[in-house]
């Protein structure tokens, strides 16, 4: 454990050298070490600032979130993190317990055996006895058998159900619904019915409700396809399991096909040591293209939060062809959400829209947790009282003065992709969104 006169000492030399990034991550790490994690954070913070692409800082961060009990945050960090080549193995243990606590069993095992994989004394023996069950199923069929057709659902949800995003539903509308609705014109004009939007942006702001929407605005199936459901540790299945994906939206054409976190199927294959992953995203390739089989009527939507990371090959045309940032929901878009969120709850007359002014940059999911929180609060006072109470204005105001929005950790992270790997002005949209917070 660090003591004082080691934390004055190194306070004492950043004074004379305040941008030294190794040497305000020794003291952050010092901070860490004598249990200080407040203190830690915002030293993590400016030696990310200087180091940007450090991994061992990014996990400090994270680390110092999770002491806290900051785990929107922490897990803001450990996923972009976990997607690097060189996330550190302590990276991927922390993110597997995140991952359980998240009610995420599966990722989190997957998260944990790559850890211990590439360090074994990061094995846990508290998280591996948690993760036991996940762990003696194996996940995925076994050679030989055939791949589960995916289910197909019929959202009764449509546009209306989606507060805000007007502009993203304008751009789905011309490349995802028009072809559906006037199919003799783009016939006319030898167009197909088909094609793909990538959406991107932080987490928790409505991507897979926004695409789960688009599919009941179609009147369509829709496919929400998970990475458990294509990734395989069988050679060749992983390949097999995404073709019975595209084979079944084609039978159910039209069809919305949505791909959450892309980004772990289509990683840049520059980044990738094994030869596995490369042939996973060719097959992805040629699934999109349409080469055995025409993609007619087959609607693709795909959300990511790290879209730097994704194969430069899946943006060219008749492909993700279209990028859409998703921002945080907007002072209407956040007062519709509260408005749902509380329906069928004890309330009192709440004013939404004052509480939406108090709740800027939050997520979708950031109100759900400050809904929750309030929920909380008045159950406790109900135990203690033995009278419970409705919700009323000052609660949910109470709540928000003590939640952060998580989407600023994941615009800490996209502001120097925006900046210094904007090729083609991929991340306009995010520079103009970093703009209006200044």
């Amino acid at each position: 454990m660090a003591d004082d006169a080691t934390i004055r000492s190194l306070r004492d030399a950043l004074a004379v050298s305040p941008d030294n990034a190794p040497l305000r991550k020794l003291l952050a790490d010092a901070l860490m070490a004598a249990g200080r994690a407040a203190e830690a954070e915002p030293e993590y913070r400016a030696a990310l600032a200087l180091a940007p692409g450090d991994p061992a800082v990014r996990l400090g961060l994270a680390r110092a979130f999770y002491d806290q009990g900051k785990r929107p945050q922490a897990l803001v960090v450990l996923e972009d993190l976990e997607r690097s080549p060189d996330a550190p193995a302590a990276a991927l243990a922390l993110y597997a317990r995140l991952l359980l606590a998240e009610g995420d069993p599966t990722r989190a095992a997957r998260a944990y055996h790559r850890a211990v994989a590439a360090d074994p004394t990061c094995a846990d023996a508290d998280l591996a006895e948690e993760l036991g069950e996940v762990e003696r199923v194996k996940v995925g069929p076994q050679p030989g058998d055939g791949p589960d057709a995916p289910d197909v659902e019929r959202p009764a949800i449509g546009f209306d159900s989606v507060g805000g995003m007007d502009a993203l539903k304008e751009q789905i509308r011309l490349k995802i619904l028009a072809p559906l609705q006037h199919p003799e014109l783009y016939k006319a004009y030898g167009k197909a019915a088909g094609g793909g939007i990538l959406m991107y942006g932080p987490p928790g702001c409505g991507k897979t409700q926004l695409a789960r929407a688009t599919a009941g605005e179609a009147q369509a199936g829709f496919i929400a396809v998970g990475l458990h459901e294509v990734l395989d540790m069988y050679l060749g299945q992983s390949e097999r399991n995404l073709h019975a994906v595209f084979e079944e939206a084609r039978r159910q054409a039209p069809c919305v096909l949505f791909f959450d976190e892309v980004d772990a199927l289509g990683a840049s294959r520059t980044e990738m040591r094994q030869s596995a992953g490369r042939q996973v995203i060719n097959q992805f390739l040629a699934e999109l293209d349409g080469v055995q089989a025409s993609n007619e009527g087959v609607l693709i939507l795909a959300a990511t939060n790290a879209p730097w990371h994704l194969d430069a090959a899946f943006r060219r045309p008749g492909r993700f062809d279209q990028v859409l940032f998703v921002p945080p929901p907007d002072q209407d878009a956040r007062a519709a959400i509260l408005r749902v969120l509380l329906r069928g709850k004890p309330v009192e007359t709440i004013d939404a829209d004052a509480v939406a002014r108090k709740t800027e940059h939050f997520s979708g999911a950031d109100l759900k947790g400050l809904v929750d929180r309030t929920i909380e609060g008045k159950l406790a006072q109900a135990i203690k009282d033995g009278v419970p109470k409705p919700i009323a204005q000052r609660d949910l105001m109470e709540a928000a003065k003590h939640q952060k929005p998580t989407t600023r950790e994941w615009f800490a992270a996209a502001r120097n992709y925006a900046m210094f790997a904007n090729q083609g002005g991929a991340y306009d949209d995010v520079l103009k969104y970093l703009d209006k917070l200044k």
